[in-house]
């Protein structure tokens, strides 16, 4: 509580009290109590006259404390904070304010209070100490204001504080109040969603801003830059190097009888003095009177006549009026060919001239009947023991060149085989296409620029077609007009008898007649060959050399 014990010394009430000047605040280490040194401090509001300094209203040399509200010093041993004339026990104020027995006044703009008996004016403040009890207990104020109670006494050494410091008088009218609150967390929420509404609307826009543009599929500066550069030059080993070398000597053939529409397709090579090499089944309805039409690579075309054929291992020789300086391809040795060598097929597939594609050699040796696709009952089948590929062989790649890694020709594109044949369709490749070896198409080829005709290999037997058994069997009764083994022939002169199973020729092993007619048709007259037979239980070796007939035979052997 506050304790003015100078009533009277001509102080006067004023309705609005307005401080008459601010302190001015001295260093920590220059404290205004130094001798000669004046403390500066606000002049007090009129209300509480002219001699203001301390809270207590008194003088510096009153000798009181500056914080003694009880008008006592301090060596009185009173409690600062206890006024005299209090009764011990007497109730607090509630909130833990003291109450004191006197008259009550009120003082302008400031705090409700009482008269003591000694005529000191006691205003009401919150209590430090102990609960003590009083006649007339009442309510604190709701606020204090700067001049209506205690302030906290100033911290040790503060700048600007000493004994007779106070704070400004309020500025004006509600400068004590209380500050404002701030927003509470429900307002806060709110917010904060309103925020994420408006940035979810705001994105939304821009993607359909910036989707719109694009919705028509059309973008006016889409560009995927420049292709790369580099040279198109490839080594020669390579499959594009070997095409290059060998596409110029690679031809098609266009081939049709000249009575109706019938017509024929297929490939061809240029070999030596410009002459055309191809299967006799691609140029057979131009031996009945039509006409063949090659054109090569350079797209040049031109007229073309059979020089010869051979039906018997479907091969066939065609001279071009004019080879527009096209080089002509090179041979190779097809028994150096193995299992898995890397082969390229050339040829005009479906009349798609030009067209390579690659594979490997998938088996050798392997017997495959081919012939004259029209149909034509004239025609002897051809019995192949060819090159089994798996680069893809279609219609029209017939008479084209199978050449190895080096660009050489190892074999003669001829047939495919297919999972369903019928008389007006044609299937694609499955990977199983087979050609005749060059070796074969190298003799048969020279035979028929040569001599018009190409000879026909055997050894002289006829074959037991109802034989069942492992190898081949020798027929063993004569059948049209033909005995098994000819007289004086290949077979006979080694000691073969009707009757003796032949096992082996040159070590491979035979599986049935087929694979025995291709094998011998593949090597050329005057050949060697070594075969394991088997008579009355016992294996037996011979070796025979092959002849050449000079007509075909009704069958085979």
């Amino acid at each position: 509580m506050t304790d003015e014990t100078r009533p009277g010394e001509g102080r006067t009430t004023s309705d609005f009290p307005e401080p008459q000047g601010r302190p001015e605040f001295l260093p920590a280490d220059e404290p205004g109590e130094q001798a000669g040194q004046a403390e500066l401090r606000p002049d007090p509001p009129a209300s509480f006259g002219t001699s203001w300094g301390d809270p207590s209203g008194r003088s510096e040399s009153s000798g009181v404390s500056p914080y003694d509200s009880s008008g006592r010093s301090e060596g009185s041993g009173v409690s600062p904070y206890e006024p005299p004339g209090r009764s011990e026990g007497a109730p607090p104020y509630e909130g833990g304010a003291r109450a004191y027995e006197g008259p009550s006044f009120e003082s302008p703009g400031g705090p409700r209070g009482f008269e003591s008996p000694g005529g000191t004016r006691v205003y009401e403040t919150p209590s430090f100490g102990p609960a003590e009890t009083g006649p007339r207990p009442m309510q604190p104020p709701p606020f204090m204001g700067a001049y209506g109670g205690h302030q906290p006494p100033p911290p040790h050494q503060a700048l600007g504080m000493g004994p007779g410091w106070a704070p400004p008088p309020p500025a004006g009218p509600g400068a004590g109040a209380l500050p404002r609150r701030g927003l509470n967390a429900g307002a806060l929420i709110a917010i904060a969603v309103a925020i994420a509404l408006v940035a979810s609307v705001l994105g939304s826009l821009g993607t359909y801003l910036l989707t719109r543009s694009g919705s028509s599929g059309t973008d006016p500066s889409y560009s995927l830059g420049p292709a790369p550069t580099g040279a198109t030059n490839r080594a020669p080993d390579s499959v594009a190097g070997v095409a290059a070398r060998v596409l110029p000597s690679v031809v098609s053939l266009e081939v049709g009888n000249g009575a109706n529409t019938e017509g024929a397709s297929g490939s061809g090579f240029l070999i030596k003095n410009g002459y055309v090499v191809t299967n006799n089944h691609v140029v057979a309805l131009a031996a009945k009177g039509g006409e063949i039409k090659i054109m090569f690579n350079n797209r040049k075309t031109t007229a073309g006549r059979i020089v010869g054929r051979d039906p018997g291992s479907d091969l066939a020789v065609v001279k071009p009026e004019e080879t527009f300086g096209t080089p002509e391809i090179t041979l190779g040795n097809s028994d150096q060919v193995v299992v898995g060598d890397p082969v390229i097929a050339i040829g005009s597939p479906l009349g798609l001239s030009g067209t390579v594609t690659t594979g490997i050699v998938s088996s050798l040796n392997r017997p495959v009947i081919a012939g004259d696709e029209t149909g034509a009952a004239t025609e002897e089948p051809a019995y192949i023991s060819a090159i089994q590929t798996d680069a893809a062989i279609n219609p029209g790649n017939s008479g084209g060149p199978l050449v190895n890694g080096r660009g050489e020709v190892v074999g003669v594109n001829s047939a495919i085989a297919t999972l369903s044949r019928s008389v007006n369709s044609q299937s694609g490749s499955i990977g199983l296409g087979f050609a005749i070896p060059v070796n074969q198409t190298r003799r048969v080829a020279e035979e028929l620029i040569t001599t018009g005709k190409a000879k026909r290999p055997k050894i002289g037997i006829m074959l037991d077609k109802d034989y069942k058994g492992q190898g081949v069997r020798i027929a063993s009764e004569p059948a049209e007009g033909r005995q098994p083994v000819d007289a004086d022939g290949p077979a006979d002169k080694a000691g073969l008898k009707a009757g003796d199973v032949i096992l082996e020729v040159d070590g491979l092993a035979l599986q049935d007649g087929n694979e025995l007619i291709a094998l011998i048709r593949s090597k050329a007259p005057g050949a060697k060959i070594t075969i394991k037979y088997q008579r009355a239980g016992q294996e037996r070796t011979a070796t025979l050399t092959v002849a050449g007939d000079d007509q075909p035979a009704p069958t085979p052997s």
